[in-house]
């Protein structure tokens, strides 16, 4: 068994917690998401934090992870660091963690700070909060801030984008970030990037319009792309949800 990890320095006092990260996981029950990987809120030395635990790769993607491809912890750990370079919110990044078994990875782990939010986007999309216009807005001026600094967020779905009320509006911090891009963003192509939302027609039109009016983009093309890339996800998304179910519903009928 061979440990590595990376951290910041001003969190070397938690070494011996990264060495000992397993074995706090699997002890603590404080769980906020269990699917593919896991997510605790732990307290490590005093500091309120969220664990990520990733699902241990089958067998040929550790050997891709160990010798041809970061992994997921190791991308959500340096994405981290260039988010907070760019001074684009996003938890703290404290430690990636990774146990090598047999010369191959196996566990890995992302630790960060915890953020104090709200809520997320999805709130608003469902509830008719007061300010739901103002978010809206604001949120696509978000986005179009992170397209400017080049950031292109492969997950951006309601889940992944927390939001937190302060004096001068609203402040937005995005989560699940291994799978990023770091590139030039067209306006044309950043309405693109709204079409996890699930959102409404009447939802994107109040984003597209501020993201047209920052971005000097055409408003009717852009409320258009975006209504577009919505409507193809939808597609996708409900194709994929048929079909599973028409496949279980053959697989539990009797031959």
């Amino acid at each position: 068994m061979n440990i590595q990890y990376e951290y910041q320095n001003r969190y070397q006092s938690l070494i011996p917690s990264f060495e000992s990260i397993r074995e706090i996981f699997v002890a603590d029950d404080h769980s906020i998401h269990k699917a593919r990987n896991e997510l605790k809120i732990i307290e490590l030395d005093g500091i309120k934090t969220v664990v990520k635990s990733f699902k241990i790769p089958h067998l040929l993607n550790r050997i891709v992870y160990t010798y041809f491809r970061k992994s997921k912890a190791h991308k959500s750990y340096h994405n981290a660091l260039r988010l907070e370079e760019l001074g684009i919110s996003t938890p703290k990044p404290i430690a990636l963690i990774e146990f090598y078994e047999s010369g191959l990875l196996g566990e890995s782990f992302f630790i960060a700070e915890y953020f104090e939010y709200d809520f997320t986007i999805r709130t608003p999309l469902l509830e008719p909060l007061e300010d739901r216009e103002a978010i809206f807005k604001a949120f696509a001026a978000y986005t179009y801030g992170l397209h400017q600094k080049g950031v292109w967020h492969l997950d951006y779905s309601p889940g992944n984008i927390l939001i937190k009320r302060t004096s001068s509006g609203y402040q937005f911090s995005i989560v699940d970030i291994n799978r990023m891009e770091f590139r030039p963003i067209t306006p044309l192509e950043g309405c693109e990037n709204f079409n996890k939302l699930w959102a409404s027609d009447e939802e994107l039109e109040i984003m597209g319009r501020e993201y047209a009016r920052l971005s000097g983009f055409n408003v009717a093309v852009t409320i258009a792309e975006m209504k577009k890339h919505n409507d193809a996800n939808k597609s996708i998304k409900n194709f994929k949800k048929r079909l599973k179910n028409l496949l279980k519903g053959n697989f539990s009928t009797p031959v």
